[in-house]
């Protein structure tokens, strides 16, 4: 496992609105003020951000039925990881967080000041998708440097790879606590502001697709806007 934690993450208004589910373009029509507000929390939030990506890339050995065999005994299953990583080399498991330190003064100043404080955790929303962004971009890199592809990165809840197998299968290989990330009983990741991905890496890996197609919101998101 290796942790990369120096990460320059550029966010605005308006993907700070999308973090707390807004429409951009609407709120500006209605009510332009929030615009200042998500300003405000961009100024005082991205400072508490502590962000960091635990990762750790390993060798697939084999597929079978929708299972993958990974180096080392270790195994990823479910139908979304057998149809879109059967074809990798390799796979690279991936934890990214932002800390605690923004979540917990968001939670302080929503008792005071419930807008600004929804703004905050919009920041904490909108930053750790950044984070996950420039990661996926990062390993791609990479496995451009050696002439290979990546494919759309898979997180635990799209279509066909529930929550509970997806969570329980990467902590398994992954030791979240080396980056102060934990996992409930409810497969729920503590701080909240933390994503988990699997990307495949190989020379006849699938490219196409954008994360938002496997979406279990995809039929009913508003704001279904990803670029993967």
């Amino acid at each position: 496992m290796a942790i990369l934690r120096e990460w320059d993450l550029q966010i605005d208004a308006d993907d700070v609105l999308r973090g707390q589910g807004a429409d951009p373009e609407g709120v500006r029509a209605r009510s332009p003020r929030l615009i200042a507000v998500a300003e405000r929390a961009i100024e005082d939030g991205l400072p508490l951000v502590q962000p960091a990506v635990l990762y750790r890339e390993m060798k697939v050995e084999a597929l079978l039925h929708r299972r993958l065999l990974l180096a080392a005994g270790a195994t990823l299953n479910g139908l979304l990881i057998a149809q879109h990583l059967g074809g990798a080399e390799r796979v690279v498991v991936v934890l990214c967080t932002i800390g605690r330190a923004l979540e917990t003064y968001a939670s302080q100043v929503m008792a005071s000041d419930g807008v600004y404080g929804l703004a905050l955790d919009g920041v904490g929303s909108a930053a750790v998708e950044a984070l996950a962004t420039a990661a996926c971009r990062h390993f791609a890199a990479e496995a451009a440097a050696e002439g290979m592809r990546t494919t759309v990165p898979l997180n635990p809840g799209m279509v066909g790879w529930p929550v509970p197998e997806g969570q329980a299968q990467i902590f398994a290989i992954l030791d979240g606590s080396e980056i102060g990330v934990t996992l409930t009983a409810d497969h729920l990741m503590m701080p909240i502001k933390s994503l988990s991905m699997v990307i495949g890496v190989g020379l006849q890996v699938d490219t196409q697709g954008r994360p938002c197609d496997f979406c279990t919101m995809a039929e009913v998101c508003r704001y279904r806007s990803c670029d993967g």
